[in-house]
Parts: C-alpha cells; structure tokens; sequence
C-alpha cells in the first residue's frame, strides 16, 4: 500500500504580525480571554475584566506586534461639552414649604399644650407656655432674614403674641389690670393652624408688638460706646422734658404667679419700688428683668419681665410691682444671687439696651425694705468685674416680704 503525506497549512492568517513569545506572555497574564495575535486562549476564560492589551492586537499599525499603542480617544469638540448647570438666585426659589409647615405645626402643638394647661387649672405651666410662643411669633416677626412669611402674615404673628401676652397677664391676677378670657383666646387656634392662608379679619383689636431688637450682653458690650456717644441729645429729644410724667401703655411683662405652698419652706416675694438714675426722665419704656442665676450665671428660675414702669419723678423710676420667686429659699442653691437688669429702649438705634444691674445674694434675704447698689453694664453673673455705675446717692429700692406656711 502506498502511503499518503497530506501537509497542512498553518491556520494563523497570514497577515497577522508575528507574536512574540513576551507579548504573548504578557497578554497571558494580564488575563485576557485571548490572544487576537495567535489565537491563543487564556486558561482565565472570557468572564476577566481586560485590564491590558496585547500589542499583537493593534492591527495596521506597521508594527511587528513586538510593540504597540492604545487607541486614542477622539477629540471632543467646544460644542460636544456638557453645559454647566445654572443655580438660580436666592431670590427665585421657591420658598421652603417644609421649614414653613414645621414652624407653624410647632406653634400650633405649642399653643394647644398651653391651653391645655390653663383649662387644667395650671397656671405657672400655662404663663410658661404662653410666653415662650409669644417669644418665638416676635423672633419671626422681628426677623430681618429673607423670611417665608409675608408682611400681612408677620402683623398677624404679631398681633396673635400679643394676645398671648394679654392673657398672660390675665393669669396674673395680682398684677393684671386686663382681662382676655380664655374661650376668647382659643379663637387663635384656627388662626395658627391656617397662617399661611388666613386671609380675614383678625377678630381682636390688637395692635402688633413693636418691633424692637433685644440684644444679648455680649451684643451690649460691643456697643457700648456707641450707645453712649450723643445719648443724651437723641434721649431728651424722644422723651421731652417734665419733672413728671407717666409711660404710655407698652405689652404686659412675663411675671409669673406665687407657687403653692409647702410645709416648712419660704417663699419670697420681691416688691420693685423704684430705681434712682440722674437722667431717669430721658429713659423710653423701661422695664426690669428678674433672674435667679447660682455662682455660674446658670439660671436657676425662670427669667421674668416686668411691665413698663408706671412713672417717672424727678431722678425716680417707679415700679411698685411684685415679683414672685419662682423657687423656695430653701430650695435656692449655695452663692447664687438674684439679679434686676434695668432696660429702656433706644429709637434711633431701634434696639432694648441694658443700661445698669443690681444684684441680692442670699444673705441679704430678710422681712423689710432693703436698698442695693447700681453697676454698670455688661451684666456680669458671675459677680467678678463690678463697677458702680455713678458716685450719686442713686439705689434700686426694694421691699421684701417672706411666705412661710409652717
């Protein structure tokens, strides 16, 4: 038999460029599924990511595979760029819902847990409650931020922390001249609750508090200097002159009632007499704030506000208001003292400044009048800095009276 010999030929194209065995080998281990130059596949199979590429790949390049270059990517046209994306002004946007509808759920839920508490009979929480919404509505009112509420929704604010104030004062029987009963001041409610779409008549007539700045003590202090340069021709022009003469009515303070009493402990209630100051006939709506603060100016009771004065007389101020300390004696911490920071208001710079403080420390509690010494501002709790605010026989007079329920 004779024997055939078939030759095959090489099934590699011919026009393919001859691999290298290190291009190969770098091709290989990269962990390409194959090698375009020979054919040859990678035991990595066709899942691996290619992370290299064989330089046999690159065909028409006049390379011999030994070497070979990446595919540049096409140039992008000016035109092609993405274009950048335009932030409209503050001014343009629409105005954050969901900070508006917090605030006034907030309120709302605020006003119906101080009316809760006045129908239980709760005064002290009820006063509370009332005074810290009647806080917040004047803070939005007085608000020079760009606000979400318009002009007519902030006098309704207004006029609504006003009535809260109103009966307030109510509750304070002792002190209140005014009388806003409580099915009068639940009319409110809906009025809260639909703020920003309330559009009739406010159904009490109350005007808006005036929009005043109070500043914090360091605010004080910075401007300092500034309030007191030409103090007393922008004074004397707003207060005019006279020897006497009484305050036009202002919102009722934030006093709050006696608490109840218990066996064995002391209540304290401060009558506020009069204060002397050589210039007390220049001072606009005047008032005290009363404090309890231990021997690091933490407050201890809650801050309370007295209404206007009633008169002014020659170098007097006169209160003739009681205050009642929301704290038995007993109960009173170790070195804490209770502080009166005398304020009045200033129209050209349209801010509450305070204009001098007093303090009583604990044993100085005692049945009878007693006169303590003025300083100069800032308000200093701590009681490390002090400085007579003038050489004049000029005191803030005071009377105390002592609670005990043996």
């Amino acid at each position: 038999m004779k024997s055939i010999t078939i030759q095959t030929s090489c099934h590699r194209p011919p026009e393919r460029p001859r691999v290298s065995k290190r291009a190969h080998a770098t091709t290989l281990r990269a962990g390409l599924p194959f090698c375009s130059g020979c054919d040859i596949r990678s035991s990595r199979g066709f899942g691996r990511r290619i992370a290299r590429r064989c330089p046999c790949v690159l065909r028409g390049s006049g390379g011999t595979g030994e070497t070979g270059s990446r595919r540049r990517r096409p140039e992008r046209s000016p035109a092609d760029e993405p274009r950048p994306r335009l932030r409209r002004p503050e001014s343009a946007r629409p105005a954050n819902m969901s900070e508006v509808n917090k605030s006034v759920q907030k309120w709302h839920a605020s006003f119906r847990k101080a009316a809760d508490f006045d129908s239980w009979g709760q005064l002290v929480e009820a006063v509370d409650e009332y005074r810290i919404l009647a806080r917040q509505l004047q803070k939005e009112v007085q608000s020079t931020n760009a606000s979400d509420f318009t002009e007519e929704q902030k006098k309704t604010l207004g006029k609504i922390a006003t009535c809260l104030e109103m009966r307030s004062s109510s509750l304070q029987s002792s002190q209140s001249k005014e009388d806003f009963k409580l099915e009068e001041l639940k009319k409110l409610e809906t009025i809260i609750q639909n703020i920003l779409t309330y559009n009739k008549a406010f159904p009490f007539d109350v005007q808006p508090v005036p929009s005043r700045k109070i500043l914090a003590p360091g605010e004080e202090e910075n401007l300092e200097l500034e309030e007191e340069e030409g103090a007393e021709e922008e004074d004397t022009a707003a207060a005019g002159a006279g020897s006497t003469e009484a305050f036009p009515p202002r919102a009722p303070g934030t006093l709050l009632p006696r608490l109840p009493s218990e066996p064995g402990m002391t209540l304290l209630t401060l009558k506020i007499e009069k204060i002397g100051l050589k210039d007390a006939g220049q001072c606009i709506d005047p008032y005290m704030t009363i404090s309890v603060k231990d021997l690091n100016g933490v407050d201890v009771n809650p801050v309370q506000d007295t209404p206007v004065a009633c008169r002014k007389e020659d170098t007097y101020i006169h209160f003739s208001v009681d205050v009642e300390i929301q704290r038995h004696v007993e109960k009173i911490p170790k070195g804490a003292a209770i502080f009166f920071e005398f304020k009045h208001y200033k129209p050209k710079k349209r801010f509450t400044s305070t204009k001098c403080f007093a303090f009583m420390e604990m044993d100085e509690i005692k049945p009878g009048p007693i006169v303590i010494e003025l300083y100069k501002k800032p308000t200093d709790f701590k009681r490390k800095k002090l400085q007579l605010l003038s050489r004049k026989q000029l005191y803030l007079h005071l009377h105390q009276t002592l609670h005990k329920d043996s």
